[in-house]
């Protein structure tokens, strides 16, 4: 377990609701969560990938583990009610942005139909005292511009994935001002991150499994938009601004209740380019390819978040920068390769992390 580690120390003993366990950013959250001595049920679809993160922790040994679909509220709204979990972090979702244009109807399904059920359940179980419903930096209306979005900046969405993102806020939105201010000990946060990069991460059309499995196979690594920017962060950031607010919800519901941005800083930000030639330098081989793009798919070129609502009233702020970031998933993946378990590889980086924000 981590060190005494206040406002952090607050989840020893609690029971915590997951959903998306099974998913990368899910996986993550629940290691970080067990080490903080939570007792926690996870609520998610079976994982999509043999070798997923969730997997290789063996995670469904470690947490109550409840394979269903956000979709089926009575099952959903059942284990609640059995759970009685004191914090649910909402994070089942449709993820991908290639996905959204190939099935745009379980992207909205999932993303805003599943996300009402989550809130439904939250609504019908009193225990709940802190809820953390995991958008997107994608719900922003996307102008390209050089600045970065403010938590009242315009919500809004040209493809599938980010429309039901910024559907899902005005849901949350919805729900906050009918029903949840009326609690007077509960408080709920919408929370929104970018490109988040980590060890355990496998899915499709994603740059850094793409990178990895290229550069095990020594292949070369095909980019098709190398110039575009993207605020590149660590997994494990976005979580501890996750869990802190869900720490400072519980203790002051009114205070902290509304929209959260959590990205990295600035000088951060950088090009698929410089992502790619990071990681090939911390894997001491390989090579990359520009390829063509596909003119039938759309992604943002520029987005990034302005956090200061985040660092100026939670205190929190990014603690990994750039080159520690594709450090810690370099090595994760390449100890994997050695066999090391991955268990022991994703505790040993939460703890690295969490002596970093000491």
């Amino acid at each position: 377990m981590v060190k005494s580690n206040p406002p952090l120390s607050v989840y020893s003993g609690k029971r915590v609701l997951v959903t998306g366990h099974t998913g990368f950013k899910g996986s993550w959250l629940c290691v970080a969560l067990k080490e903080l001595g939570a007792d926690v049920l996870g609520y998610a679809l079976p994982p999509e990938q043999e070798n997923s993160h969730f997997s290789a922790l063996g995670l469904h040994k470690l947490v109550h583990h409840v394979e269903g679909n956000i979709l089926d509220l009575a099952t959903l709204t059942g284990i609640v009610n059995e759970f009685q979990p004191e914090f649910v972090f909402h994070l089942a979702a449709q993820a991908l942005v290639r996905v959204s244009y190939e099935q745009p109807k379980l992207t909205f399904d999932t993303n805003v139909a599943g996300s009402v059920n989550v809130l439904e359940a939250i609504r019908g179980c009193k225990a709940v005292r802190a809820a953390i419903y995991v958008t997107s930096d994608k719900c922003y209306l996307n102008r390209e511009w050089e600045w970065g979005y403010r938590e009242n900046d315009r919500l809004g969405g040209r493809d599938p994935y980010s429309a039901s993102k910024a559907a899902a806020e005005l849901v949350f939105s919805a729900y906050l001002e009918s029903y949840f201010n009326q609690r007077l000990d509960f408080g709920a946060a919408s929370v929104r991150a970018g490109n988040v990069i980590g060890g355990g991460d496998w899915a499709k059309d994603r740059i850094v499994p793409d990178c990895i499995r290229s550069l095990i196979r020594n292949e070369p690594i095909l980019l098709r938009h190398p110039n575009s920017t993207r605020p590149w962060q660590h997994v494990l950031e976005p979580l501890s601004g996750y869990l802190l607010l869900a720490a400072r919800l519980y203790a002051e519901p009114k205070r902290f209740t509304g929209a959260w941005n959590f990205g990295p800083d600035n000088s951060d930000i950088r090009t698929v380019r410089d992502l790619t030639e990071r990681i090939i330098q911390e894997w001491r081989t390989g090579e990359l390819e520009i390829g063509q793009s596909d003119p039938d798919f759309h992604e943002a070129r520029l987005l990034h978040l302005n956090c200061d609502k985040a660092k100026q009233e939670l205190a929190w702020r990014p603690r990994w920068d750039f080159n520690r970031t594709i450090r810690e998933t370099t090595d994760w993946y390449r100890s994997i390769t050695l066999r090391m378990p991955a268990l022991e590889v994703s505790t040993r980086q939460f703890h690295a992390y969490m002596e970093d924000s000491q």
